[in-house]
């Protein structure tokens, strides 16, 4: 037995050892997928083999000259990676656009994902709204998520003009992490509280599990940078080194939250739009009527978020004091700031308006202060370090958002005119609009507009590393969800997988793709393998690395 158990740790350490040999011995999952041919709908819905199970669950588009097409959702049932191959001097990802239907509509939708428990992963892409004939379907959204406990990755994406939403979820427990994504111009001609980043969709009884925003830049959003609809219980969220520049209504709907982080943001002329004697206090304040509103809006937990908050204690009489002390959100080093210009409007605005006046937001409303303050109530609840002072980088962009440029584009504040008088019907407002020519070769400007007068994206982008590593597995041991960091020197083919102790490949993070030198983080989710002993492995040309982690149940 002794001489067993010797041969049986002997192995397991061999195993260990081969696992870089086994890196790239399995077959390739991914299909290359070039523009100007089939719509990219006909070509993913049609990548099924015999027995109808897709063929590929990775699609990587390496066109970069002209715009990938979709003439109708691509519905996704199982897993699905889409990536875009960039150009390696300039950046410029694929992009992807709709075209015009015989009727002369346009297709709203671009994804639909709709399988329970699956995985799906967007990165370096660029979803444009606007279709060939330079219009765009006023119920676009970009990804729709419709099934329960699916696993949303988004990565270094561009979603420009979606007058709906970019992200728009109604399954239960899904989970979103959002990194290092850029969302421009995305208002309605005449629904000031869409045109969203993501958001939990009417009827909006979905409950959410994770939601990730990291890294991210939001400009010129009519409604939500971050709206999860806490009316129905997220279970974590997490808003961190965004910067989010111009919205109309309130940045975030996250009034409900019980386990949160929002730290080291920049929040720059948001809720410019303000808040009219009938949206007060209807939305913006749902549960609890007040004078005030703020960026940060807080609430008591209503009975059922309670209980699911503290399963425990549900049946107890004192549900919803027990909750409300176990609730840990931190708001830190936040930078707000609203510029003169927009203040100075709003002063005009009410001093000679009377139906039409409206309310306009401070940091933190009234009901939240006193809620941070209350450390009897809510000793989990922590705010420092945030300041309002002017971050710097936008005042090259300021006037062209405020007063419009040409067409359509009539800027911030004629739009505020139109909306609050009732007479908004097809203008719009934000920062040089993107313009489709319809030439078969047309693609969107790039560098982005935004990226030359100012530095707001330009802050995005890390220095270049001084070494090649990867760092342990946070946090270890885990259940069932964990992240890791990892950067590059140089560019590259990278790989990162995640292996048994037998040396196999049971996950693949990243898929033989061209990383360009930098700092990455990816999270992933073994909600559905057994507990014991895993690694992570990071390979670049002759640069290898392993982490050992532990998934716990």
């Amino acid at each position: 037995m002794k001489y067993m158990k010797q041969f049986m740790l002997l192995a397991v350490l061999l195993a260990v050892c081969i696992v870089p040999v086994q890196l790239f011995g399995q077959a390739s999952d991914t299909l290359t997928v070039t523009a100007g041919g089939n719509d990219l709908n006909t070509i993913i819905e049609g990548d099924t083999l015999a027995d109808g199970t897709r063929a590929h669950h990775v699609y990587k588009l390496v066109t970069l000259d002209k715009t990938y097409k979709f003439s109708g959702a691509i519905t996704v049932g199982d897993n699905i990676t889409v990536i875009g191959v960039v150009d390696p001097t300039t950046g410029r990802p694929p992009c992807i656009q709709p075209a015009v239907l015989e009727d002369g509509s346009i297709p709203g939708t671009l994804f639909n994902l709709n399988g329970a428990n699956t995985n799906a992963t967007f990165k370096n892409l660029y979803f444009l709204a606007l279709a060939t004939n330079n219009t765009a379907n006023g119920g676009g959204i970009a990804i729709q998520v419709t099934a329960n406990n699916i696993r949303l990755t988004v990565d270094k994406c561009i979603f420009d003009g979606w007058q709906t939403f970019a992200i728009g979820y109604n399954g239960q427990w899904d989970d979103f992490f959002i990194t290092h994504c850029n969302f421009r111009n995305m208002v309605h001609p005449n629904q000031w509280y869409i045109g969203e980043v993501i958001r939990n969709m009417w009827p909006g009884t979905a409950y959410t599990d994770t939601m990730s925003m990291v890294g991210n830049t939001m400009l010129a959003v009519n409604g939500y940078a971050a709206c999860p609809v806490t009316k129905y219980y997220t279970s974590y969220f997490e808003f961190l080194d965004n910067k989010v520049l111009y919205t109309f209504k309130n940045p975030m709907f996250i009034f409900n939250v019980t386990n949160a982080k929002i730290n080291n943001n920049v929040f720059y002329g948001t809720y410019a739009g303000g808040v009219s004697h009938a949206e007060n206090p209807w939305w913006d304040n749902l549960w609890s009527p007040d004078t005030t509103y703020g960026v940060i809006s807080l609430d008591s937990l209503n009975l059922d978020n309670a209980k699911i908050f503290c399963p425990a204690d549900s049946s107890s009489p004192n549900i919803r004091s027990i909750a409300e002390a176990a609730r840990t959100v931190e708001v830190k080093n936040n930078t707000y700031f609203w510029p003169k210009a927009l203040t100075d409007f709003w002063t005009a605005w009410n001093d000679t308006a009377t139906s039409t006046s409206v309310l306009t937001a401070t940091w933190m409303n009234e009901r939240t202060t006193a809620m941070f303050a209350n450390k009897t109530t809510w000793p989990g609840l922590v705010e420092s370090g945030n300041v309002n002072a002017d971050p710097g980088f936008m005042s090259a962009l300021d006037n062209d958002i405020l007063n419009g440029t040409t067409g359509n584009d009539v800027g911030l504040f004629e739009y505020f005119r139109q909306i609050r008088t009732g007479t908004a019907a097809t203008d719009v407002w934000g920062y040089s609009m993107t313009q489709v020519s319809g030439d078969a070769d047309w693609v969107p400007t790039w560098p982005l507009p935004e990226m030359a007068p100012t530095p707001v994206i330009d802050d995005l982008k890390p220095a270049v590393p001084s070494s090649f590593s990867l760092s342990e597995v946070y946090p270890n041991p885990f259940n069932p969800s964990a992240n890791i960091e990892y950067q590059l020197s140089e560019a590259g083919i990278t790989n990162l997988g995640i292996y048994n102790v037998l040396g196999r490949r049971v996950m693949t993070l990243v898929d033989n793709e061209y990383k360009a030198a930098n700092k990455y983080r990816v999270s992933f989710n073994m909600n559905n393998f057994p507990s014991g002993v895993y690694f992570v492995v990071l390979q670049q040309n002759s640069n290898k690395s392993i982490k050992k982690m532990m998934l716990l149940k």
